[in-house]
């Protein structure tokens, strides 16, 4: 009798425990009325007599599920979203989430759908697809007021999507296209009027560069022609006819041609000087 009592005694030990880990919080009752709450670690209940109702902390996801909302431009767009929430991890919050609502993720999906009907049946498709952050934020409000008394916490949200009717999403498409090409053709347009501003700015660069090294050569020229004036006309003032009869006579010599010239020329004593001597004053040349 008395092993029996002690495998019994061991028994009910091993029935009445309850491990709690750090991701839960423990709600026990005792018949059927709340007795104490449960942090992480080691528990004993009273096997049938206790229970413990434990409760996930961590942060949670729930999808809203595709509906068909009708904008405000009566089109019908399929919307999606996602509600990232937690139950707070203290006493009286873990309380509320059990005792306060039937079921959490339940009726905040359904919470969610509602809110994002009253949200975009306002707006215009353009605007709800361009104006996401603020579908978000007007839908994190609403939902932070309305479980307030749920114990929970609403981290955030996120829209999936928002996906107007087929042939609209056509149609759009094909604007985009559109624009995209239009957006292409001026880039290009662009670049080949920069191109040929470009060339014809080198073109003009070059003209100039021609006709400057024109005028340069234009002017060594010039002040070539005018140093030899200045010499002539310092060196051999008065000399041009003679110059010029020697260059006759230069060229006669070359064609062995004979020149009489008479004793009293010029010209025998100029090239008796440019010889450095006396040429005979009579003479055949």
């Amino acid at each position: 009798m008395q092993s029996f009592l002690i495998v019994l005694a061991v028994v009910v030990f091993l029935l009445g425990i309850r491990i709690v880990r750090p991701t839960n919080r423990g709600l026990i009752e005792r018949l059927g009325k709340y007795k104490k709450f449960a942090q992480p670690g080691f528990h004993w209940l009273i096997p049938v007599i206790d229970k413990m109702y434990r409760v996930n902390i961590t942060e949670q996801m729930v999808d809203a599920a595709p509906q068909e909302i009708i904008t405000n431009d009566n089109l019908n767009a399929m919307v999606d979203a996602q509600i990232y929430f937690k139950i707070k991890p203290d006493e009286d919050s873990v309380k509320c989430s059990q005792y306060n609502v039937n079921n959490v993720t339940y009726q905040i999906v359904n919470l969610a759908r509602t809110t994002l009907r009253n949200i975009i049946g306002t707006m215009s498709l353009k605007s709800a697809n361009s104006e996401r952050g603020r579908i978000n934020d007007e839908l994190v409000k609403v939902l932070v007021k309305e479980t307030a008394t749920w114990g929970i916490e609403i981290v955030r949200t996120e829209l999936k999507q928002i996906d107007p009717p087929k042939d609209v999403q056509d149609t759009m498409n094909k604007i985009v296209k559109a624009e995209n090409e239009k957006i292409a053709a001026v880039d290009f347009a662009t670049a080949a009027e920069t191109f040929a501003d470009g060339e014809k700015r080198a073109a003009i660069k070059k003209a100039e560069g021609v006709r400057q090294a024109r005028i340069l050569a234009a002017d060594g020229e010039a002040e070539a022609i005018r140093l030899v004036n200045e010499a002539a006309n310092k060196y051999f003032v008065g000399n041009a006819q003679l110059m010029k009869r020697l260059d006759t006579l230069e060229a006669s010599l070359k064609n062995n041609t004979k020149i009489v010239v008479p004793s009293n020329a010029e010209l025998v004593n100029v090239i008796g000087d440019m010889a450095g001597g006396v040429l005979p004053i009579k003479g055949t040349i």
